[in-house]
């Protein structure tokens, strides 16, 4: 299914439709708990929560963007990002992301970080975070840790702290 989406910011409005693309696209209310904790959490900035939306207006994707940080260096983690299941593979998906990462570079934002699928990501600019010097406290799959600049400028080294709400 090719499609040519349209996107925008979430607004108040949109709550339920976002918890509902989460609950549908993952197996748990994990993520779903999760966007409504960082919604409430000082890491939300306001427009970095990015949808695809149907024809008719209707969200069936969402990408979000909260404050993390490279030891001291302001960043931005992409995570959760989810698909109604019916619109997954039409490129709802990455058009939310997409979205996300031009209103960040728009806002001035550089740095963007996701732990995520190493053959999804890099479509958008990631590339692998421990060939910057960036890592995390917790084992993870080095190939799944990435991250982008958005202004073409060096990654900072160092070790990713996520807002309170992923536990990491």
């Amino acid at each position: 299914m090719s499609h040519s989406w349209k996107t925008r910011a979430e607004t108040s409005a949109d709550t339920g439709a976002v918890r509902a693309i989460s609950l549908a696209a993952f197996d748990t209310a994990y993520e779903a708990d999760l966007v409504e904790a960082l919604r409430r959490d000082p890491a939300w900035i306001e427009g970095l929560s990015q949808l695809a939306v149907a024809e008719d207006g209707t969200p069936v994707g969402h990408a979000l963007l909260t404050r993390c940080h490279i030891d001291t260096t302001p960043a931005l983690c992409l995570a959760p990002c989810a698909v109604l299941p019916e619109y997954q593979r039409s490129g709802a998906g990455s058009a939310a992301v997409r979205a996300a990462l031009a209103e960040a570079g728009r806002r001035g934002e550089r740095f963007v970080t996701v732990l995520g699928h190493p053959a999804y990501y890099p479509r958008f600019g990631f590339t692998r975070a421990s060939a910057h010097g960036i890592g995390l406290d917790i084992e993870v799959p080095d190939e799944a840790l990435m991250a982008l600049s958005l202004d073409g400028s060096s990654l900072p080294g160092g070790t990713i702290r996520y807002a309170a709400p992923f536990g990491i």
